[in-house]
């Protein structure tokens, strides 16, 4: 946090003022517990309360209220901002939470799993929950330390952290009712979903693909937190699918398959629904011949039991890291003359895989296709093509500088270690960030990127005999993006054509999931700390408010008391390299704030604002204090990327050579393929310290950890 504003925070509390929000209003009661949640409820387009992540169990991400519409959203202003305390502000923090709303109280949590209940007409804290995650799970996590969501139900609040803990919190004090190892964090397990609440269970999955695990979804009971079943989203010896996995190994025992997202729920015919990221050892697929099941798929499971009912493979034997990892949508719509239950998931292959919720068969064709190959790295003959349009561009049209494409750079190229370039990249297509739809008119609307990526692979990781749980297993030198531009693409497809309606292109890629209103509105933030409102009709921007700093969460629509609000979470985002905040604002048509400042921007959020790799100073030497300063500020910062030891990970390049101070600073500040500034993260002092730690440990003699 920048001193400044850890000045004013500290006059404050002398004084006696509260600076917790900008607003006024009556204290409410203390929050209110809500009971168990009926289906009927859940499945509903909500309105008054926004009850779950996707608002509705179909995963929707649709309010049905209107006051809030085309003609009038213009006027949409700040009720309050309210700063929750510097929780998740560091450099390694990922602010993706969407807000929870009942009776009057917003439930969020930070990327540091610390949860808030905030009046919603006083905008001040009823309570608040401190997870204390341990500084070492930084080795453990991948792409930033970030929470999508909590749950609620049972008089409860649900969170799932980073540390592998699934925790119960009472709805009305936040004081811990049950808290659950799920998974050990040292083997590679994290929780950066949102769990799910349904039928008294409590739902959710685990990351860790890149960290030599098997995938699994579990289910706790509500009450209780007494596990009741899992799922393994890898099939073991005498499962259905095991045969997918090579038989003269145990590949499958780090097979990836892991499951980031909130599921979605079909109460009628009692299944849930999550799709899976790619398999371990990424780019390597040469140890794991097969289509390596349940890898890069929609899968379906009974509720109750989590018996497998289903599945959908959207990618064969990945070695492109195309993982399904955008929350996958329920929806109910005439095609071909004929009301159909489907399924919708969009995927970073840049289609949306349209299929029957009941079979798992696709609603609209998917075809299989033969695809380029190569024997080294076991490829699959086939992939599937969804008939349809995609949303973001598969192949490149010109050759980038320095660059050779082969096979036009398109979509499924194989390669191996000298490399291939092509489209989308693993960062582009659809992440995680969540996609909307509006049952009025079957849109689905899409945030994903444009990006192209130089992929390197191969024989990597060796032998997967001998790894260990927890062990980074990707099968490449680095994520090698090519230093040209990203671009950001919004899109609303007919999921009853899987045809493109619109789409637009932003500057920057478009890392906010989007909520659609019966308004004819759809709410979606920037990067650059705008939070905005499309005409979902035509996608023309209607509305655009500046929130101070990465608004990188989806946003909640709600009414209290007659009045509709929208609530979001502003805050940064590490892989999106955009500026660090805390802030939760509240807007309605009769708001009163206006957007922040520029200069507010500057001087208060995030680390050092805007500064540039001149102004940096670099220390000539780091004494034993710096030191330690240092090597902290690499574990939380640069490690999930770069290694414990800076040896590389698949995620970032390997540092042994990094012994340029100088270069290190400007990389720091300004990024460089793929990898975000931190020049809103960090001051310069916290830059130059580690450009100096790094060059001066220079990574030279280092060696890799022996997996063995």
């Amino acid at each position: 946090m920048k001193s400044s504003r850890a000045a004013v925070w500290l006059l404050a509390a002398i004084a006696g003022v509260s600076l917790c929000a900008r607003g006024y209003g009556v204290e409410p009661k203390q929050p209110p517990r809500i009971e168990a949640l009926k289906a009927g409820t859940l499945v509903k387009a909500p309105a008054a309360n926004w009850l779950t992540p996707g608002g509705n169990i179909f995963n929707q991400r649709y309010s049905s209220l209107t006051e809030i519409n085309r003609q009038n959203v213009s006027k949409l202003r700040g009720v309050w901002e309210k700063h929750l305390d510097g929780s998740g502000i560091g450099p390694q923090y990922s602010g993706e939470a969407q807000p929870i709303v009942h009776d009057g109280v917003i439930y969020v949590v930070t990327g540091a799993d610390d949860v808030f209940a905030v009046s919603v007409e006083t905008g001040k804290t009823l309570w608040k929950y401190v997870a204390q995650l341990d500084p070492k799970i930084a080795t453990a996590v991948c792409c930033g330390w970030a929470s999508r969501g909590v749950a609620i139900g049972e008089g409860r609040v649900y969170v799932g952290q980073l540390d592998g803990k699934l925790v119960a919190l009472d709805q009305a004090t936040g004081k811990i009712a049950w808290s659950v190892q799920a998974e050990r964090w040292q083997d590679g397990y994290t929780i950066t979903g949102a769990p799910l609440y349904y039928d008294g269970l409590i739902i959710t999955g685990f990351g860790g693909s890149a960290r030599s695990s098997r995938g699994r979804v579990k289910a706790y009971d509500a009450k209780s937190g007494k596990p009741v079943w899992t799922f393994y989203t890898v099939p073991g010896p005498g499962e259905p699918g095991h045969d997918t996995w090579p038989a003269d190994n145990d590949f499958w025992q780090y097979g990836g398959a892991n499951v980031w997202m909130t599921p979605a729920v079909d109460p009628k015919l009692g299944l849930i629904y999550f799709g899976t990221s790619g398999p371990g050892s990424y780019f390597n697929g040469a140890p794991r011949a097969g289509d390596n099941l349940y890898a890069n798929s929609v899968v379906a499971v009974e509720a109750k039991t989590g018996r497998y009912r289903w599945h959908f493979q959207a990618v064969h034997h990945d070695i492109w890291d195309y993982d399904m990892t955008n929350p996958v949508i329920l929806f109910d719509a005439t095609v071909d003359n004929e009301m159909r239950h489907g399924i919708a998931a969009a995927g970073k292959t840049g289609w949306v895989y349209i299929l029957d919720r009941i079979t798992g068969k696709p609603l609209i064709g998917i075809e299989e296709r033969p695809v380029p190959q190569d024997a080294r790295q076991k490829t699959a003959a086939t992939q599937p093509y969804p008939i349809g349009d995609a949303f973001v561009p598969q192949e490149i049209d010109i050759a980038p500088e320095g660059y050779k494409l082969e096979n036009g750079g398109k979509i499924f190229t194989p390669f191996w270690l000298d490399g291939a370039l092509m489209k989308p990249a693993p960062r582009g297509g659809a992440n995680w960030p969540p996609s909307s739809f509006d049952p009025t008119t079957n849109r689905m609307f899409i945030c994903a990127t444009d990006k192209a990526q130089y992929y390197t692979g191969g024989d990597r990781d060796g032998d997967p005999r001998g790894w260990r749980p927890g062990q980074f297993f990707v099968g490449s030198s680095t994520f090698h993006f090519i230093d040209q531009p990203e671009f950001g693409v919004f899109a609303a497809l007919d999921v009853t054509t899987n045809r493109l309606v619109w789409q637009q292109r932003w500057n920057g890629a478009c890392y906010s999931g989007s909520v659609a209103t019966a308004g004819g509105l759809v709410f979606v933030g920037r990067n650059d700390g705008r939070m905005t409102a499309l005409d979902s009709s035509d996608g023309k921007l209607l509305w655009e408010f500046q929130t101070g700093a990465g608004a990188n969460a989806p946003a909640t629509v709600f009414e209290y008391r007659g009045k509709q609000y929208v609530v979001s979470l502003s805050a940064g985002n590490l892989f999106a390299g955009t500026a660090k905040g805390d802030s939760l604002w509240l807007f309605s048509l009769d708001g009163k704030l206006e957007p922040v400042s520029a200069a507010r921007q500057v001087a208060d959020v995030g680390g050092a604002g805007n500064h540039g790799p001149q102004t940096v100073t670099i220390p000539v030497g780091l004494g034993e204090e710096d030191m330690r300063i240092a090597r902290e500020d690499f574990t939380r910062v640069c490690s999930s990327c770069h290694g414990p030891a800076g040896e590389g990970t698949g995620y970032g390049a390997s540092l042994k050579k990094a012994s340029d101070a100088g270069k290190n600073a400007r990389t720091i500040s300004q990024g460089r393929g793929g990898m975000p500034s931190f020049s809103t993260m960090l001051s310069e002092t916290e830059i130059g310290r580690l450009a100096a730690y790094v060059a001066s440990l220079s990574f030279a003699t280092a060696s890799p950890p022996d997996p063995k």
